[in-house]
């Protein structure tokens, strides 16, 4: 339903075009201007808050949270382990075009156990561009702090070998600043949507570590955090009543690292009443030049629960013996109106 004294901004395709073009302009030289990476998903459709702010509160319910767990490389070392919790809502302070949200990140990492931690809030604001609701513009902002820390004590040094054994209690002759390191995170992000009854596509844009804060232990401040800029869009597209296809891609540019993520998901529904949904997802991904990923999933009512495995491909799958990382994935909503959809028969008005 449309208020009558809400206001509805209406901007046809060329407009549309002239402002995406602009905010990708705007977070290129961002991008461009950037001197670690951040960590990522192979379901990062399951972790969006993590891709761009402006996904804050964009979810069919009222209130959401989230989690992912990854482990990667346990075949070549000690394994690089990622948590990600998030939260968001849909309805923020009785305002229907405001998302708010939390988001905690914990990664550890390597020999050296580099631990990275994110606390982030979230709010995005919503816009949309014609009178059926079917075309919507997001903003999105994210606030927060990171923190980093390594442990020296699991390193080796050249200077604790005596030429045969290695000595633990010798001196590692190192002179460290610190162990840890705390610096703010900012993010921005837009979002275009479109839905039509079960047609749906998204395409958006989002720049993370805006202020690309130093992270050097040693305070030197030319080591600063790279930009990461995120190009991703998706859609959702009937095949039959109860088959669907959802394809979705994600590319990723920090520093002078990049990655580039295409796949789809089949999705069949299984029950879809009013009070009671199931469907189950079959998927694969690829990450180019590094990695396959498979995925199965399932809805069950409010809760959707997601696996996933890479296989590398790399030139690291000699080590690896082509093993990569294994997720799992975790959504539940919260929502008043019913999950599925609703069957009813509209009465005469003599009734």
């Amino acid at each position: 339903m449309i208020q009558k004294h809400n206001r509805i901004v209406s901007l046809n395709l060329p407009q549309m075009k002239v402002l995406f073009a602009l905010w990708f302009f705007v977070l290129y030289l961002f991008s461009s201007a950037c001197v670690a990476q951040d960590i990522h998903f192979s379901q990062f459709n399951a972790s969006p808050l993590n891709i761009n702010p402006a996904f804050t509160g964009s979810f069919d319910g009222d209130y959401r949270f989230m989690g992912n767990y990854r482990s990667q490389w346990s075949s070549v070392t000690i394994p690089y382990k990622t948590i990600s919790l998030g939260a968001d809502a849909h309805n923020f302070l009785q305002n229907e075009n405001v998302g708010a949200g939390v988001l905690i990140n914990n990664d550890k990492t390597g020999d050296s156990q580099l631990k990275t931690f994110h606390f982030m809030l979230s709010g995005s604001y919503k816009k949309s561009l014609d009178e059926d609701l079917k075309h919507q513009l997001i903003g999105g902002l994210q606030l927060g702090i990171a923190q980093k820390h390594i442990d020296y004590d699991d390193l080796q040094f050249d200077s604790q070998y005596d030429g045969y054994l290695f000595n633990s209690a010798a001196s590692n002759n190192e002179s460290f600043k610190n162990e840890g390191q705390l610096y703010p995170i900012i993010n921005l992000g837009a979002l275009w949507q479109y839905q039509n009854e079960r047609t749906k596509a998204n395409f958006g844009l989002s720049l993370y570590n805006v202020n690309s804060p130093k992270q050097s232990f040693f305070n030197k401040a030319q080591i600063k955090l790279d930009r990461r800029l995120n190009i991703h869009g998706g859609g959702q597209v009937p095949l039959s009543k109860k088959v669907e296809l959802l394809p979705s891609l994600l590319y990723m540019k920090q520093g002078s690292f990049s990655e580039f993520m295409i796949g789809t998901f089949g999705k069949l529904i299984l029950t879809n009443d009013a009070y009671h949904y199931q469907a189950i997802y079959l998927g694969t991904w690829l990450r180019t030049g590094d990695a396959g990923c498979l995925v199965a999933a399932m809805d069950y009512d409010n809760i959707n629960v997601g696996f996933s495995y890479d296989l590398n491909y790399s030139d690291l799958r000699e080590a690896s013996s082509r093993k990569g990382g294994f997720e799992i994935s975790f959504r539940y909503i919260i929502k008043d109106k019913p999950i599925g959809r609703v069957k009813y028969t509209i009465c005469p008005d003599y009734i």
